[in-house]
């Protein structure tokens, strides 16, 4: 019951190799921004996974590009 109530939990979520990839960074990054609290991921519990809502992805890709944006 606790695992299928942890499975849904982060149904809809990504995990790190496909949120790489969708940033247009590695894996590693992505772990490295968790680390220094740039992109902090939900952690699955259980195993420890790190998860990202799409929306949280998208949100961080345009301040990305906006910041960029901003001239010197």
């Amino acid at each position: 019951m606790a695992d299928q109530q942890t499975r849904s939990a982060f149904e809809g979520m990504i995990r790190v190799g496909l949120a790489a990839e969708f940033l247009g960074v590695s894996a590693e990054t992505l772990r490295n921004w968790d680390k220094s609290g740039r992109l902090v991921p939900t952690r699955n519990p259980v195993t420890g996974y790190r998860y990202y809502e799409r929306q949280q992805l998208e949100r961080f890709l345009a301040r990305a590009i906006a910041e960029r944006e901003v001239p010197a």
